[in-house]
């Protein structure tokens, strides 16, 4: 075959874009911050929108769907433009592009609604998703193609080229994954971390814009300073948290109940305890007066008033009742698990917890502390983590009640309140996963009528040991209302339950806990 009808491929290619040599052209590096941003971004979005809506797996699909979908779109459009303007100062606007999106997140963050009163949870927790983090994260998508078309000179390099920027931006995703998670919330809080953000991108993006101009970059840095004073003057980055955590936003608020003046601890957008600061043994919720009657129950069977009782709580919280316990039951032990030492310390520093308090805390998840060989034997196991229709799943199946019946003592019970509504889904999976373990269980819906009722909190009794119901009648919890024999089901109640719809067994492989809780959430945010 001739020449003329094979002619060679020349092995490189030139291609028109000019390559870039300024000192601050370091492609594997700008690619490396944008990722990194678009990770920091998207572990705050967790954290911003869960005063709003919560934080449970349809928020994470949430962040995780919107911010793929940005960087998608983002990457399109950055092909597009790439392949028309690609130059510096193009790049540079897309910074600058980005930082304005970004600091438009806290103001969009004032807005506790973004979809009409009615609307679906889901429909609520993707439009607040969106309208806070998704053109930042389109813009920052943008910015690879152009990189990448800046950086190809030689085709026969491209695939290493190319390859290289990549790693680059997983590297960054991965940095500013681990960095945000572990270092920036708990040091800096969300609002700071966003404002951060904007600045680096902002400082990029000048650094683009000016490249040359060298009497610019003075001006640009006293902008900056002068941004910053007047967004900490202005207190533009003060959010509403007494203290963020890795966990929670903490809030605290005051209240009056029963003529006495308490502090409500709120995590993130929910009321989880009232606390009365100079009365330990004033408790308000009526889960926590029957657990104070359970409470009187075993200490009764354990011959006594007020005997030595084993105890541990899972979920501090604002520590309303293991402060009562060590007050009615000062000679026993209580153990607390609290995943969140941010909310011990709230509750030492503002909620009235002693100093030199008997009571311990082990501030790791309950899964972890009853997956180890039992160190004691507990007559009572309180469950308090399920956090309204935050329920962490983990804490619900049979593995982890086979874990928390190995540490009670014999006749121990474990008692836990969940939240449900009138259909039941949970409820009846719950207790029908309870009784895999327990041979015993009881439930109470805390009144009459929790089939006509929009929400309920359920009190959950397991033991291996029958209940002397009769004799629940004698306990109160102080009170003079023997709340937990007046509303306690009957063994009718619990096969009714159990036998209206096929039960679900809760494991570590399925438990579907925020599904069967969601027709509950949607009607509610309808009220």
């Amino acid at each position: 075959m001739s020449d003329e009808l094979s002619p060679s491929i020349p092995k490189t290619a030139v291609l028109t874009v000019p390559r870039q040599r300024a000192w601050l052209w370091q492609p594997n590096l700008i690619v490396f911050v944008s990722s990194a941003c678009i990770m920091v971004l998207e572990l705050v979005a967790g954290r911003i929108i869960a005063p709003h809506v919560g934080s449970s797996l349809y928020t994470w699909t949430s962040v995780i769907g919107v911010v793929l979908a940005g960087i998608s779109l983002g990457n399109y459009f950055g092909g597009w433009l790439a392949d028309r303007w690609a130059s510096l100062r193009v790049l540079g606007s897309i910074y600058v592009l980005a930082a304005l999106a970004s600091v438009a997140i806290l103001w969009v963050d004032q807005i506790n609604r973004v979809t009409p009163e009615g609307w679906p949870i889901v429909a609520e927790v993707v439009a607040m998703t969106t309208a806070l983090f998704f053109v930042p994260c389109t813009i920052l998508g943008m910015i690879s193609p152009v990189v990448v078309k800046l950086t190809v000179s030689d085709l026969a390099k491209t695939g290493s080229t190319v390859g290289k920027i990549y790693a680059a931006g997983a590297l960054g995703s991965i940095v500013g994954t681990f960095l945000t998670g572990f270092v920036l919330i708990a040091w800096y809080g969300t609002h700071t971390i966003v404002w951060g953000v904007a600045l680096l991108l902002l400082t990029m993006g000048l650094a683009f814009i000016l490249a040359g101009r060298w009497l610019t970059i003075p001006i640009a840095i006293v902008l900056l300073a002068m941004l910053s004073y007047l967004a900490a003057d202005r207190n533009w980055l003060r959010t509403p948290c007494v203290r963020e955590t890795n966990y929670y936003c903490i809030k605290i608020n005051t209240d009056a109940n029963e003529g006495e003046s308490v502090r409500l601890l709120v995590l993130d957008h929910l009321v989880h305890s009232f606390v009365d600061l100079n009365d330990p043994t004033h408790i308000v919720y009526g889960y926590e007066k029957m657990y104070a009657e359970a409470a009187q129950y075993q200490a009764a069977r354990r011959g006594g008033v007020a005997p030595p009782l084993r105890a541990a709580m899972i979920g501090g919280g604002g520590y309303t009742f293991p402060r009562y316990m060590e007050a009615i039951y000062p000679t026993s032990e209580m153990d607390v698990i609290e995943i969140d030492p941010g909310v011990t310390q709230v509750a030492f520093d503002l909620l009235a917890l002693r100093a030199d308090t008997r009571l311990k805390t082990f501030n790791e998840d309950a899964r972890m502390y009853f997956a180890q060989k039992p160190t004691t034997s507990y007559d009572l196991v309180f469950g308090d983590a399920f956090n309204h229709f935050s329920v962490p799943y983990h804490l619900t199946t049979k593995e982890f009640n086979d874990d928390v019946r190995a540490w009670l003592a014999p006749g121990g019970m474990y008692v836990i309140n969940i939240i449900d509504g009138p259909y039941g889904e949970f409820i009846r999976a719950y207790v029908n996963t309870l009784r895999q373990t327990f041979r015993y269980v009881y439930f109470s819906p805390g009144g009459d009528g929790w089939r006509q009722t929009l929400r309920t909190t359920f009190v959950i009794i397991a033991t291996d040991t029958e209940l002397d119901v009769a004799a629940l009648n004698n306990f109160d919890g102080g009170d003079d209302d023997v709340l937990l024999a007046r509303t306690l089901a009957t063994e009718e109640d619990t096969k009714r339950l159990l036998t209206e719809a096929p039960p679900v067994l809760l494991t570590d492989q399925y438990a579907p806990v925020d599904n069967m809780l969601a027709s509950v959430f949607r009607e509610e945010l309808r009220k």
